[in-house]
């Protein structure tokens, strides 16, 4: 088992900077890190390796921290089921099919846009800039 560590540490092992973690701990992410009186450093448990893990990962798949806040919560929680976890992860997949296609309706839009533009003409008269300035594109 891993000694409890500095926050320099923690930051090394864990690859993240040392005011990401202050700002995980401020949102109640990680706990706040025990203190040793002489030391002058406060110690952090070596979970918190583990808890940045989760919160970097979960991240990239799109959760925001109050998620991710809800999910470490549902981990604490003995009494929680995998299927709380679960109707949480389909929530997200379904918020990232939309993402999806609302970023494919953007593409279609601007290449509807690029095909009437005429590289020959001014750009005061550029087609996509007229079409940006009106209500409708």
């Amino acid at each position: 088992m891993m000694e409890p560590m500095t926050i320099g540490t923690l930051a090394k092992v864990s690859g993240v900077g040392v005011e990401t973690i202050r700002f995980y701990e401020s949102k109640g992410l990680i706990e706040r890190p025990s203190y040793k009186p002489g030391s002058g450093y406060r110690k952090y448990d070596p979970v918190n390796v583990t808890k940045l893990t989760f919160i970097l990962r979960a991240k990239n798949l799109g959760f925001s921290l109050k998620e991710i806040k809800d999910l470490l919560n549902l981990r604490a929680g003995s009494k929680a089921k995998c299927a709380s976890v679960k109707s949480r992860a389909e929530a997200k997949v379904e918020e990232v099919s939309k993402k999806i296609s609302d970023l494919i309706a953007i593409r279609t839009a601007l290449e509807k846009l690029v095909l009437t533009c005429s590289r020959e003409i001014p750009s005061s008269s550029c087609p996509i800039i007229e079409a940006l300035e009106q209500d409708k594109a």
